[in-house]
């Protein structure tokens, strides 16, 4: 019997979100990662719930978050304290704004006195690196860099040195994390936490709503989603995955109560005209992998989901599924470049 790892490493021998439709939030029928930011809006139902929904910028993207609570106020309260939540540890986690810990790290190759939430986040992100047997890396840095600025400066392709030099920083088992410090063992390392962070901060959010006893509630952080209780009339949430040709053709729909989804697709980002490098990239060739064209995943927390999506998108669509069926509590939905729709068997069964 193949062992998991084994699995993933041969998937892998061969990074932002799709974003996830969503019917019901804000009392529009269908709303997404791509509305503008709105105002607060609460609608009471009833006199035992007041649903409470708003959406503002967050990470790079619209955030939208729906609640239900007896008391206005205490919505409105709590939501502000989870969009508060958000804003620090994206001060704390973000790569693009030279302040924060990670750009230090990327800028200095060492980082000492880290902050707590930047070496779970890190520590995780290396758990993923193994448990995937590679396919997700958090020091691609490098290789998204190349590609940037060689299309932004209207330059032609990396040549094979380039991309050889590039390919030699990436290795997270590069990458050395005490209680204290954190450290790069190559110059010219960098790490990004795109494919992870994410999820990581609506975790954390969704946290803040629980700890002010909000017990139904939906984030969605353009496409990383997470779910707890119900919405109106003690429905589930309703979740639409998107088409990634964009012709509403939508591969699945699906009810959460408890629990997270997140998606990765080569359809939102990219470098060049032609749409064939994209934010993903593949840690062993430094290029966009082209296999899948979307990979859903729902896990216990969004963190997971965040990381396995982009673990699943570098690998063999099959391998992929494969490997989310080896995992406890883990479902996954793959759309192929050819448009085959590959489930896991706890996503067939409806297990999310």
């Amino acid at each position: 019997m193949m062992r998991r790892t084994d699995m993933v490493r041969r998937g892998c021998s061969m990074d932002r979100r799709a974003f996830l439709k969503l019917s019901g939030l804000l009392g529009l029928g269908v709303a997404s990662s791509t509305l503008v930011p709105l105002p607060a809006e609460a609608v009471r139902f009833n006199k035992k719930a007041v649903k409470v929904s708003e959406t503002r910028l967050a990470m790079g993207t619209f955030v939208s978050v729906t609640l239900l609570h007896p008391s206005r106020d205490r919505a409105e309260e709590a939501m502000n304290r989870a969009f508060d939540e958000m804003v620090r540890l994206e001060r704390l986690l973000s790569r693009y704004d030279p302040s924060t810990p990670v750009a230090e790290l990327n800028r200095a190759g060492t980082l000492r006195d880290i902050p707590p939430e930047v070496s779970e986040v890190i520590q995780r992100s290396l758990h993923f690196h193994g448990l995937t047997g590679g396919c997700f890396d958090i020091t691609v840095k490098p290789a998204v860099d190349l590609f940037k600025e060689r299309f932004q400066d209207g330059k032609q392709l990396p040549s094979e040195d380039q991309l050889k030099d590039v390919l030699g920083l990436i290795d997270a088992r590069m990458v050395d994390v005490t209680e204290k410090a954190i450290s790069l063992r190559k110059r010219g390392m960098g790490i990004t936490l795109d494919g992870i962070a994410k999820g990581y901060i609506v975790d954390k959010a969704a946290q803040v709503l629980s700890d002010h006893h909000i017990e139904n509630y939906l984030i969605n952080a353009g496409g990383d989603i997470r779910t707890r209780g119900a919405k109106e009339h003690d429905r589930p949430w309703l979740v639409a995955i998107e088409d990634p040709r964009k012709k509403k053709n939508y591969p699945d729909t699906i009810r959460m109560r408890d629990g997270a989804v997140a998606t990765s697709g080569d359809y939102e980002v990219f470098f060049d005209k032609e749409r064939v490098f994209h934010h993903i990239v593949h840690p062993r060739t430094g290029l966009s992998p082209h296999l899948s064209t979307s990979v859903s995943v729902v896990a216990g927390t969004t963190m997971e989901a965040d990381a396995l999506a982009t673990s699943v998108f570098v690998m063999n669509p099959e391998d992929g599924t494969r490997f989310i069926d080896s995992l406890p509590n883990s479902g996954s939905l793959v759309i192929s470049r050819e448009g085959r729709v590959l489930k896991s068997t706890a996503w067939k069964n409806g297990a999310r």
